[in-house]
């Protein structure tokens, strides 16, 4: 397996696409449609974009059929980390949802662990156990006050699993056959389409369509701005980045969220919550750095 050389420009990039990414979810949190429809109609808009810009700029689709499959199938993930994440934010605020998905990072290093053969430090280790003190910090208060409070942690953490699956199959979609950007990211979000459709007919059957003006441009920021802008620069970055880098620079998602949760969005988020926030983010850090591996 090819292993990445860290890129002085990557790194940045990858800082601005998760901040632009995060405050995405101010937009599910104002527009009436259902999380897997919204997922489905951002998708929709950024396949749109994609096919143009591949088209543009005279980008080929790639020539192996397992490269196209496994590009499909991050897309699956993709789309589903979406949907998660979306019915995270609707029962929890952007905040701890963000957070929650942001999680991945061990989702990234079981997986390193499991399929790489990579040995986890005692560092990372114990960054785990913090985790999970920092989660029921931010629980606990949550559950005495909010009803939906058990599905917004368990899409939420769900959420970050389906990230991690997402980036390891656009790793090994460069590793079988080198893809140009656009083209990656139109088939990811073709994937993505394709596997909403029959969750967002079933669960959102209501709330399947933007009602007025306001929303229909909402949605088309959120298809343009988050998925092509956001998530391309994510997209190019990852290639160029170790696993590990690649989460401790994902932090800068939640602690955006959290901010524009608390200042903006005014909600309650005591003392308790702040430190297991806190606590929740060093795991996260922790967790994301290279120690000597555990024998």
């Amino acid at each position: 397996m090819a292993t990445p050389h860290t890129s002085s420009h990557a790194a940045p990039l990858l800082v601005i696409g998760c901040i632009i990414f995060g405050l995405g979810s101010l937009i599910v949190k104002f527009v009436a449609v259902g999380s897997y429809a919204i997922a489905f109609w951002r998708l929709a808009v950024a396949a749109v974009i994609f096919w143009l810009l591949a088209r543009f700029f005279g980008q080929k689709m790639p020539r192996n059929p397992k490269t196209i499959y496994t590009a499909l199938l991050s897309g699956v993930f993709l789309a589903f980390d979406l949907a998660l994440w979306h019915e995270s934010i609707h029962a929890v605020g952007p905040g701890i949802s963000t957070l929650l998905n942001s999680l991945q990072i061990f989702f990234l290093s079981a997986i390193g662990f499991f399929f790489y053969r990579e040995r986890l430090s005692l560092l990372q280790i114990l960054s785990l156990i913090l985790a999970v003190a920092g989660v029921a910090l931010i629980a606990s208060p949550e559950f005495g006050h909010n009803g939906n409070a058990s599905w917004g942690f368990v899409s939420g953490i769900t959420s970050g699993a389906m990230l991690a699956l997402s980036m390891v199959f656009i790793r090994k979609t460069h590793q079988i056959e080198q893809t140009a950007l656009f083209p990656l990211m139109m088939l990811l979000s073709i994937g993505g389409i394709l596997s909403l459709i029959a969750p967002a007919l079933i669960f959102d059957s209501g709330a399947l369509y933007p009602t007025n003006w306001r929303d229909i441009g909402l949605i088309l920021v959120y298809g343009a701005v988050m998925q092509c802008f956001a998530w391309g620069l994510i997209a190019y970055a990852i290639p160029l980045l170790l696993l590990s880098l690649t989460g401790l620079l994902l932090l800068t998602e939640p602690v955006a969220a959290l901010v524009i949760d608390y200042f903006w969005l005014d909600k309650p988020i005591n003392a308790l919550q702040w430190g297991g926030a806190a606590l929740t983010l060093l795991a996260i850090y922790l967790g994301s750095v290279k120690g000597k591996p555990n024998k």
